[in-house]
């Protein structure tokens, strides 16, 4: 008797246990989820949390509330984030800027973006556009870059502060172009386009959405993209393999990520609502010059480690450092 209450007990606890575990599943989000935009207010990464912070409320009948959490560039917020409980109550937008540059930008690093996240979707991606100077002799790439080889140094090329990815995107720029240009550093994009608009600088790299305004309205030349096709909202600028500089495909990209050890499960459901939102958010990112993206799940880690591995290894060799 005492061996079947014993067996007896031990299958109602496993019962117990499977209803519990099955109640878990089901019912993640039951209270407000938080995520961290590691910048403040304005800006692709609060663009993104934002959108999908409404989306996924409205989807999964709980609030996705939005947390702006910046300093140290993107270190502050996504540094909370790895230190938060692995719950999936507490998740981060994350790019290039705080899931691959900073750990070549800084020498220490209070956290390990390939260790400390593991990426739920990735959402959002944009190009670049390499603008120049209206009145710029050299009108094509080509000219551009025949021009610094005869004479280094000669074409100056604007960037919008260290460790930037308009700093960034001219390195890379440069490195596959095999030119020296002159590098003029600026604290943002906004200065840089004043002063590109006067003449005083020759070339700026930065994002389609921010460079095409000028380019459409006369004041700037627009001279390439640097993604792998032709941007729908410049069909008549180039990209840069089509241009003379091949293979320089860089699209900027954003997306949600969750601290290690997350359940699987709580990361699948997060996985399908926020694939399944994607058509109501194709508009909303299409009209901030991006598009939305769909990487399939499986795709997910390999395709970040190889960015990571690409855009710390440009920082290292370019010698750029915040610290």
């Amino acid at each position: 008797m005492n061996r079947f209450c014993r067996t007896l007990a031990g299958l109602l606890v496993l019962v117990v246990c499977g209803i519990a575990a099955a109640h878990a599943q089901t019912s993640y989000p039951d209270r407000p989820v938080k995520i961290i935009v590691p910048i403040g207010p304005g800006g692709s990464y609060d663009l993104v949390g934002r959108h999908v912070a409404d989306a996924l409320s409205k989807r999964m009948g709980q609030a996705f509330v939005v947390e702006n959490k910046p300093g140290a560039g993107t270190v502050v917020g996504t540094q909370a984030a790895s230190q938060s409980e692995p719950d999936g109550y507490t998740l981060v937008v994350g790019g290039l800027s705080n899931m691959a540059f900073n750990s070549a930008l800084y020498s220490k690093l209070g956290y390990d973006p390939r260790k400390d996240f593991v990426p739920v979707a990735l959402v959002y991606k944009f190009g670049y556009v390499m603008v120049g100077r209206k009145d710029l002799p050299h009108g094509k790439l080509a000219d551009i870059v025949a021009a610094a080889k005869a004479n280094p140094g000669s074409i100056s090329v604007a960037t919008a502060g260290v460790g930037t990815g308009q700093q960034l995107v001219a390195a890379a720029f440069m490195k596959a172009a095999g030119d020296k240009f002159l590098e003029v550093p600026y604290k943002g994009s906004p200065p840089a386009f004043t002063d590109l608009l006067a003449g005083r600088i020759d070339l700026f790299f930065d994002s389609i959405a921010a460079g095409l305004p000028y380019v459409q309205s006369g004041q700037a030349r627009g001279i390439a993209v640097l993604s792998s096709k032709r941007s729908p909202l410049a069909p008549d600028v180039p990209t840069m393999s089509e241009a003379g500089v091949p293979g320089l495909d860089v699209d900027s990209w954003l997306g949600i990520f969750a601290p290690a050890k997350t359940p699987p499960d709580v990361i699948a459901k997060l996985r399908r609502e926020i694939r399944a939102s994607l058509p109501e958010l194709k508009e909303r990112f299409e009209k901030s010059g991006g598009e939305p993206w769909d990487l399939p799940d499986h795709k997910l880690d390999a395709f970040v480690a190889s960015e990571y591995d690409t855009w710390t290894k440009l920082i290292r060799e370019a010698g750029i450092k915040l610290d």
